[in-house]
């Protein structure tokens, strides 16, 4: 039967309507694929330069903790090409990029590179030893004794520093032979002086009391270094062992106001009346890296009679950092006279716009379900007023946020806001499992101006299962 040509065009205009959004969902599939598979192809066959960039544009994707099923392929693709490559900015780009997001994959490859370092260039030796130590290998701790006996002084530190870290992932066992291992290393050889520190700051990070004797003894020396003395501080207090409570107290008296600020942080972790009031009493410190220690110990402590030594430096302080510091620990304390005072600093607009931004997201980190209109309404006062530098804060805060208080502003930006705003919008809504909002985000999905928004969007429906 035919149709006149009139009825043919409208029916054809009804199932274009009618399927629409099958047709516009199998578009934005078909884009993602293509793009997955020109990254996939950049890593097989691409230059070092373009393998490069896309690690550089895959970190900036991450960072908002989105991973799909692309992501695990991709990931791949990156094993297998260092498998058989020593292109070093190849290798080092790879291994840094897995070093920082602490994935595992590429222990055998990084443990090549250290045994057959004479053919691998120096960067990509540095590059593995790195790796291992972030990942907390086991299986690097042969190679990197190995290494270390050696004495080759340009990969000693790094060497020193995996071992730590390698050790503060194993047993008990592992870390006490670890332990054993640095401090025979430190008295039985003559390491320079680098490479001291190193293994001081290694034999904190192992959190073995067999490390003790020799931490205790160099804290406690007036005649060493302050650099070393402080790095063992620092392991006592990673330690923290009761025994190492009085080395800490007695370098708080120290002349040399490094060795002082840090003693007075690596207080945190102990407790007692003397604890207490040596916390206090560091506030008053004319230098202000003992006054950041304290204002750290305090917030480790969760010492609830320093809010008033905390609110006076975060009001008053002229150092911003000792500020900064204050205000994160007003936030670890996270009780109500705490909170109360941060919510004050947040309001004022007396205080610099720094403060008000770090006070908006110690609320958010402590209670965000209660402070999230408070901030908001901040934010939409920042807008009004023309304070870009404060909106800016606040909203940085917010999309670091979790509670579902959100979802009304991740709409109302996704309705009427800028590219940025629809940027934080969307990290709102993977963090907090906005479900109700993927109707919204589905048209960023195709949005062509902005393919780092497309892509952030189909990445956020892949993950609620839309795709």
């Amino acid at each position: 039967m035919k149709y006149p040509l009139a009825t043919v065009f409208w029916r054809l205009v009804f199932s274009c309507f009618l399927f629409a959004p099958l047709c516009l969902g199998a578009a934005e599939s078909v884009a993602v694929q293509d793009e997955n598979q020109q990254r996939l192809d950049t890593i097989r066959y691409g230059t070092e330069s373009e393998i490069a960039a896309l690690i550089q544009t895959l970190k900036s994707e991450r960072t908002g903790g989105i991973q799909t099923k692309s992501d695990e392929a991709l990931d791949e693709a990156l094993i297998r090409v260092t498998q058989n490559t020593r292109n070093q900015q190849i290798l080092s780009g790879v291994l840094g990029f897995f070093a920082d997001q602490d994935k595992k994959g590429l222990e055998e490859r990084a443990i090549k590179a250290i045994e057959e370092r004479d053919e691998e260039a120096h960067e990509t030796v540095l590059s593995a030893i790195e790796y291992l130590g972030r990942v907390k290998s086991a299986s690097a701790l042969a190679p990197l004794k190995t290494l270390l006996e050696a004495e080759e002084s340009s990969f000693m530190g790094a060497a020193f520093r995996a071992l730590g870290r390698v050790a503060s992932g194993g047993n008990a066992q592992d870390k006490d032979d670890i332990a054993a291992y640095l401090v025979d290393f430190y008295t039985q050889r003559t390491p320079p002086d680098q490479s001291r520190r190193e293994i001081i700051q290694a034999l904190g990070e192992t959190g073995s009391k067999a490390g003790l004797s020799l931490l205790i003894e160099l804290a406690g020396d007036n005649q060493e270094r302050g650099a070393l003395r402080m790095v063992a501080l620092e392991g006592l207090s990673k330690i923290a062992d009761s025994s190492g409570l009085d080395p800490i107290l007695e370098a708080l008296s120290s002349t040399d106001p490094n060795v002082r600020s840090t003693a007075v942080a690596a207080l945190g972790p102990f407790s007692g009346q003397a604890v207490d009031e040596a916390i206090l009493e560091s506030f008053r410190d004319a230098y202000y890296r003992t006054r950041i220690g304290a204002a750290s110990a305090a917030g480790t402590r969760q010492l609830s009679e320093a809010i008033p030594y905390l609110q006076y430096r975060a009001e008053r302080d002229e150092v911003p950092a000792v500020r900064d510091e204050a205000i994160k620990s007003l936030g670890a304390i996270g009780n109500a006279q705490a909170l109360g005072v941060l919510e004050r600093l947040l309001e004022d607009p007396k205080q610099p716009i720094r403060s008000r931004i770090k006070a908006a997201t110690m609320l958010l980190e402590s209670d965000p379900s209660s402070y999230a209109d408070k901030v908001i309404a901040q934010l939409d006062d920042a807008k009004k007023t023309h304070q870009t530098a404060l909106y800016n804060g606040f909203l940085g805060a917010l999309g670091e946020a979790k509670t579902g208080k959100l979802e009304d502003l991740a709409r109302r930006f996704l309705d009427t806001g800028g590219i940025v705003e629809k940027s934080y919008a969307l990290d709102m809504i993977l963090r907090n499992e906005l479900r109700s909002l993927a109707p919204d985000v589905r048209p960023l999905a195709t949005e062509e101006k902005n393919t780092g928004l497309a892509r952030k969007a189909q990445n956020i429906l892949d993950h609620f299962g839309l795709n």
